[in-house]
């Protein structure tokens, strides 16, 4: 791997760190859904379908997943940029990407089978910008800019953390990531996923880059049961707590912060779901819900 460079600044930034990563989103929505120009609370129903209907367009570079009715109340719509395993497709996982959308998010995932470097990944914040500027766009004055998170899966999970070195780029998602990327390169908040019976990226691997990562917040989560493709179609086990951690990162959801930040935290106590669960001392230091 390369040098430990994002270290030389983590004193100068520790700061500055800790303000950004304890106060996401409040732009995008209400933890009780009240707000106008919000997107709807879902109360703890993660794992369930959002209150959006999602349409998606497949295009040459990219596919997009977004909320039919974008707008609807004024609000506009955070963005996960999304790399696919080797060899797959968006299509692969599209239960899982159409679900983030159903609750509020745009998706745009890059329709390359070899997303390691992200050049794909971070062209659809570009893309999005773009349209989000164009009056004649659907996308027009709905994309909320300011909040994105990068994800992918496997050689995509990877993709997530080299992604997350944009500096538009504000919380990460690897799930099952494979070993080609540096976690010390980015300084955003990382949720690591792994599965207990993976055998192509074992849960040491995934161990290992979050250990990397005690630079940032920095949460672990190993799936019980879990092979390395239970996180395509509709994302299974994974579904539930990677939509909680957007809606965190991305939405401001308070009910989402308790199942990752605070003593008992939501996920902390859940042995039926995790074999494996950790969190640095940086995640550790984030708030407590308010309510």
């Amino acid at each position: 791997m390369p040098g430990r460079t994002g270290r030389v600044f983590s004193g100068l930034l520790l700061a500055a760190l800790t303000a950004v990563c304890t106060m996401p989103a409040a732009a995008g929505a209400a933890a009780d859904g009240t707000t106008a120009g919000s997107v709807p609370s879902v109360g703890t129903a993660w794992g369930q379908p959002g209150p959006y209907e999602v349409d998606v367009d497949i295009e040459a570079v990219h596919t997009f997943y977004y909320p039919r009715d974008m707008g609807r109340s004024g609000e506009r719509h955070p963005v996960v940029i999304w790399g696919n395993g080797t060899g797959a497709v968006p299509g692969f996982y599209s239960s899982l990407l159409r679900h983030w959308a159903s609750h509020g998010l745009i998706v745009v995932a890059a329709n390359t089978p070899a997303s390691n470097f992200a050049l794909s990944m971070r062209a659809g914040i570009d893309v999005l910008e773009h349209r989000d500027a164009d009056s004649a766009s659907r996308f027009h004055g709905k994309v909320d800019l300011d909040h994105i998170a990068s994800a992918g899966h496997s050689q995509g999970g990877a993709a997530a953390v080299n992604a997350a070195v944009d500096p538009r780029v504000d919380a990460a998602l690897p799930i099952q990531p494979g070993p080609l990327t540096d976690p010390d390169l980015m300084d955003e908040p990382v949720f690591y996923l792994a599965g207990q019976r993976d055998l192509t990226v074992w849960p040491a691997l995934v161990k290992a880059l979050y250990r990397d990562s005690d630079h940032v917040p920095a949460v672990y989560g190993e799936v019980r049961g879990a092979g390395h493709l239970d996180s395509i179609g509709d994302g299974g086990d994974f579904r539930a707590p990677t939509t909680a951690w957007l809606r965190f990162w991305l939405l401001g959801d308070e009910n989402a912060r308790g199942m990752f930040f605070g003593p008992g935290c939501g996920y902390c106590v859940d042995g039926d779901l995790w074999s494996g669960w950790e969190r640095n001392s940086r995640a550790l230091q984030i708030p407590v819900p308010t309510a």
